[in-house]
């Protein structure tokens, strides 16, 4: 027997469509009826149906009877990956001093397929609709922190990131064709830092900068997020960044040192 017939053999389908109607909750479908889980996952309506409720009793999903919403037990399935990671419990003191020095929200973030996975986060304010923690998921290609990281990928990485990502336009700001991705990754690459203005959510701009491993790679992205000024009385994009990349600098030497020397 070949070794792929003997892997899709331990294959357990139920499992996998379980952990899809999961993974169908997400920022922008917080509340979903049984159609949209059943649109977004694939699965007929009646198979959706049995594994929310299933969902339901195991305290994972609640439901009002029409609308199903996932609870804060699902936090439960990342918990025991996040404790074994070093990143969040170093990044965490340093994310705090750098918040109270800046004024603003900090974060640091790991890519994970094609979106970046919030590790640790400090909020100071709420600039976005949704809300931010650790744990929240958004499309790389329209984020600083995500740039950062894929700027810190191999060629040919990259090259299959840009082959299977759907670049949507979340505004009317965000990139969304291959070569302007590939020519901001590059400025990033060579600047060694990304800053987004609008292209996630309208009046957000962020700034972010690697955090390295001890081998030298992109670790992670850390960055703080402002609110946009509009009109002629509030700074500019390059003053905006300007003024708190050195500190964004800083914390990141001091996270790299720290995963330096726990390693």
């Amino acid at each position: 027997m070949s070794e792929t017939i003997a892997a899709s053999d331990q294959y357990v389908q139920s499992l996998a469509r379980g952990l899809s109607v999961i993974r169908a909750f997400d920022a922008e479908n917080v509340q979903m009826t049984l159609s949209d889980v059943s649109r977004r996952t694939g699965l007929t309506r009646a198979t959706a149906r049995r594994f929310l409720l299933t969902l339901v009793e195991l305290g994972y999903v609640r439901t009002d009877g029409r609308n199903f919403e996932l609870t804060a037990l699902v936090l439960q399935l990342g918990y025991s990956y996040l404790s074994g990671q070093t990143l969040p419990q170093l990044a965490q003191p340093l994310l705090e001093d750098l918040s109270r020095e800046i004024h603003e929200s900090t974060s640091a973030s790991i890519l994970d397929g094609n979106e970046i996975v919030y590790v640790a986060r400090i909020h100071t304010r709420r600039l976005m609709t949704v809300g931010i923690a650790v744990g929240t998921r958004f499309p790389a290609y329209a984020t600083s922190m995500g740039r950062v990281l894929l700027a810190g990928l191999p060629p040919e990485r990259l090259d299959a990131y840009l082959a299977e990502v759907e670049l949507r336009p979340l505004t009317e700001r965000t990139l969304t064709t291959e070569a302007a991705l590939r020519a901001e990754v590059q400025r990033v690459r060579e600047q060694g830092w990304a800053v987004v203005d609008q292209e996630l959510e309208r009046g957000l701009r962020s700034v972010a900068v690697p955090i390295f491993s001890p081998a030298g790679e992109v670790a992670a992205a850390l960055n703080t997020s402002m609110q946009a000024t509009l009109g002629l009385d509030g700074p500019t994009l390059e003053e905006a960044a300007a003024s708190v990349l050195p500190h964004l600098q800083e914390a990141s030497r001091k996270i790299t040192q720290a995963l330096a020397a726990r390693s």
